[in-house]
């Protein structure tokens, strides 16, 4: 038997939290604790060792971005997945969360069945949100340069079909589409993609994304002529 799922919730907004935990509560998610800043955020997740951390980008004392750093410090076997909460999407603290670990982001007015489907999917290990969608996030806030590419991994642990999966994946092809461009099985696609995120210590997808562009391997712009290509085959 599977053992319920456990949540954490980080917001500073008193009706946010309660209406959260109401609608997971109702589908049968656990809420285990509550925050109402990133400091509060940290220690609950040490003392409660939830699943899934649901964190307000923006809260006193210490704010989302530096909880989710602090959080996702250590072996990744050992913490939770969390998932940003925002007002905006094209948001430079988002995006700076993701690079940061965190599977992906909501926007605070989603669906009851948004919610908890999201909640239940970064629980497995996907990542939370459509490359296409992380790939806007980076063109629009990424930084390039000796400083930035340096602090991602060597892209040359990878073989040449990794990369090519790697630059792929990046423009916003899903699993499906990478198996039919490469003419590979999607079984052979997924474990390519399995081994680039080994190799580099990301966590999912989203990470994978960001790293093709800070190190220059996607440019920008390139995302946009692959979805065009994509939907005229």
């Amino acid at each position: 038997m599977t053992e319920p799922l456990r949540v954490l919730l980080a917001d500073d907004q008193t009706l946010v939290r309660t209406g959260f935990r109401m609608i997971l509560g109702a589908d049968g998610i656990d809420v285990v604790a509550e925050a109402t800043n990133g400091t509060e955020a940290v220690e609950a997740v040490r003392r409660t060792r939830p699943d899934v951390v649901l964190m307000d980008v923006r809260m006193p004392e210490m704010d989302g971005l530096e909880a989710t750093r602090r959080i996702l410090t250590g072996t990744p076997a050992d913490q939770p997945r969390v998932v940003i909460l925002t007002t905006f999407d094209l948001d430079r603290y988002v995006y700076a969360a993701l690079s940061a670990g965190a599977s992906g982001f909501l926007l605070k007015d989603v669906t009851p069945e948004q919610l908890t489907a999201a909640v239940r999917a970064v629980r497995t290990g996907d990542a939370l949100l459509a490359p296409a969608i992380t790939r806007r996030l980076v063109e629009r806030f990424t930084e390039r340069g000796g400083d930035t590419a340096a602090r991602h991994r060597d892209l040359a642990s990878l073989t040449p079909r990794e990369l090519e999966v790697l630059g792929l994946l990046a423009r916003g092809l899903s699993n499906a589409e990478l198996a039919t461009r490469l003419h590979l099985a999607e079984a052979t696609v997924k474990t390519h993609v399995a081994r680039i995120l080994a190799k580099l210590g990301l966590r999912d997808r989203v990470q994978a994304v960001i790293v093709a562009y800070e190190t220059g391997l996607v440019s920008v712009g390139a995302g946009e002529a692959a979805e065009q290509s994509t939907g005229q085959t």
